[in-house]
């Protein structure tokens, strides 16, 4: 599990593997004002929400750096 984004708010959003099934989703925490509901959600809904979101541009901020050093010297 990976913390992709933390509010100001306390909500938290994490990028979890689950290692029995290579399976990746975003789980989202809401914070205890909001019911602290937790919620799963798979990659590709969570992208296709909204791009816009700080949580949205930290994990599209994390691809680039993964694209970027599995790429470096490689053009």
């Amino acid at each position: 599990m990976r913390e992709l984004y933390a509010s100001s708010n306390g909500d938290r959003w994490h990028l979890i593997i689950e290692e029995s099934t290579g399976h990746t989703f975003v789980r989202h925490n809401a914070n205890e004002a909001s019911g602290g509901n937790i919620v799963d959600m798979a990659l590709p809904i969570f992208l296709s929400l909204d791009s816009g979101g700080p949580e949205h541009q930290a994990l599209w901020a994390m691809i680039r750096t993964l694209v970027s050093t599995a790429g470096n010297g490689h053009r």
